[in-house]
């Protein structure tokens, strides 16, 4: 960003528009810009104080600027060269004094070496201004300022404590880049806090402490409102079936990796999981997250859309996916992706083609995207998924989710009964696998958990009997929508991979 800013100021540009929460450390980058040829004096406006010269006392203010009117129009009469930074401009931004006093500004600016740069974490430009202004997104701390502030923060505690126990404030390599990397995507007012906290509450910061730093990243996903950090759930080993898709999943575990990068493998994008419900395709997304290490950020479609305004829905999903790229890497999940965008195309008629434009700007994100962000997305019914989403480079690949066959129901069945009791030995999975042909994962949990209520119900131990009494008590999806599972399945056959390696033994659903 310092190289990008340093160009524009000195290209001349009049009007430049930072958008960062980090006032502290952009300005020193725009101290450090300002030392270059021709060197510039650099002054600082708030609502507050009005006009002060950077690394003043706050009580040096240039006389009768405290409106943004006359900040600007004092601007204007300087006659040296300057960069005149502007904070929280925004609230004032669209009236048209304000607007008509910068226009004025950018006009006299012309070879005078004076640039007015608004810094503010709100991007609003008036559409007076959008030709004359360049935006700027300052970037969040890289792994080598967030080494400078752990670096000072042990030196710190080093000063602090005794003789004794300076020891306690030297950290490994290898501890060094988990607190570093743990702490990626965080401001550098928030890794500072965030470390003195781990300090603070352990007495040391080791790897163990890892866990409080990534609290801070679990504190900024709820601050976003639109997207929600979900705790770790579960392995794959814990799923029953889809071997190949474990298989594929447990071979990226380490795609994150400098090691990965020297090896000259890409970043995986993400995976797409068609199938029938109740598979375990939200399941798997969950378990994806322990096995990698990575956190599983929910991204709900449901909370971006806001009819408040015009663009505020997108400007919304820009900055989710800003929140994620930031805590990145991450794993962002979408549950049914063909409900949050059905019927996109035809939004022009129904919602001022807000939902047209908002899958443009998803589609586009990740097309473009650079961060190690993996998108896991789920579907049902595919018919309602724009063709778009499908389109090879979108997602690493298209997985298709099945019904399990008799080996794989033998799993869930075993899993499940494992869950719930310790000695399984008194129940006959094959019998249950076999009268089970045609029911999800989902559906055999839940006759597991119905003939548990019945035998709560009559004081005793849930037995075989009740298990095969709730199955046949129980009408599966496969069979209340025979038609949909099955035009699913011969979509699937020639358009995507299947999860497991056999074929569900079942060609006609008869029970």
């Amino acid at each position: 960003m310092k190289e990008e800013l340093s160009i524009l100021v000195q290209a001349q540009y009049p009007l430049i528009y930072l958008v960062t929460s980090e006032e502290e450390r952009a300005e020193q980058a725009i101290a450090a810009v300002a030392q270059m040829k021709p060197q510039r004096r650099v002054f600082v406006w708030t609502v507050t104080h009005g006009i002060v010269e950077y690394g003043q006392p706050r009580n040096i203010t240039q006389h009768n600027t405290v409106s943004p009117e006359a900040a600007i129009e004092w601007v204007v009469r300087q006659r040296e060269p300057g960069i005149f930074v502007f904070k929280d401009l925004h609230p004032f931004i669209d009236s048209p004094a304000v607007t008509r006093w910068l226009r004025d500004a950018i006009a006299s600016f012309k070879d005078s070496h004076k640039t007015i740069l608004l810094m503010s974490p709100l991007q609003q430009i008036p559409i007076e201004l959008e030709k004359e202004v360049a935006v700027v997104d300052y970037p969040l701390p890289n792994m080598e300022e967030l080494n400078h502030v752990l670096s000072s923060q042990l030196e710190q505690a080093r000063r602090e404590q005794s003789p004794r126990r300076a020891d306690s404030a030297k950290i490994t390599t290898e501890t060094r880049e988990k607190l570093l990397s743990a702490a990626l995507g965080l401001t550098r007012d928030e890794a500072e806090k965030v470390y003195r906290k781990a300090y603070v509450t352990a007495g040391r910061l080791t790897e163990s402490e890892v866990d409080i730093v990534l609290s801070e990243k679990r504190q900024l996903i709820r601050r976003n409102g639109i997207l929600e950090y979900l705790e770790e759930q579960g392995t794959l080993d814990d799923i029953g079936g889809s071997d190949d898709l474990k298989l594929w999943l447990k071979q990226r575990s380490i795609a994150f990796t400098e090691r990965a990068r020297e090896y000259g493998l890409p970043q995986p994008k993400g995976v797409l999981l068609l199938g029938v419900p109740g598979c375990g395709k939200s399941l798997v997304a969950k378990a994806t997250s322990n096995e990698w290490r990575l956190p599983l950020l929910r991204l709900d479609l449901g909370r971006v859309y806001d009819g408040s305004m015009v663009g505020r829905s997108e400007a919304n999903l820009r900055n989710a996916l800003k929140t994620a790229e930031s805590v990145s890497p991450c794993i962002l999940f979408i549950d049914e992706l063909d409900k949050a965008f059905a019927g996109s195309a035809g939004s022009a008629d129904s919602d001022a083609g807000t939902s047209s434009r908002i899958l443009g700007t998803f589609l586009t994100w990740m097309q473009e995207k650079r961060s190690p962000v993996f998108v896991m997305a789920t579907a049902n019914r595919v018919e309602r998924l724009p063709g778009e989403f499908l389109r090879k480079g979108r997602f690493d690949e298209i997985f298709f989710v099945d019904l399990p066959n008799e080996e794989e129901r033998k799993q869930i069945f075993t899993i499940h009964l494992s869950k719930r009791r310790r000695d399984i030995s008194r129940f006959d999975v094959d019998q249950l696998a076999k009268i089970s042909d045609g029911y999800s994962g989902a559906e055999i949990e839940q006759a597991i958990i119905a003939a548990m209520y019945d035998a709560f119900a009559h004081n005793r131990e849930f037995t075989q009997l009740d298990i095969i009494a709730a199955t046949r008590a129980t009408f599966p999806l496969s069979r209340t929508m025979t038609e949909q599972v099955e035009a699913l399945r011969k979509w699937a056959q020639q358009r995507a991979r299947p999860a497991s390696d056999t074929i569900a033994e079942y060609q006609r659903l008869e029970f």
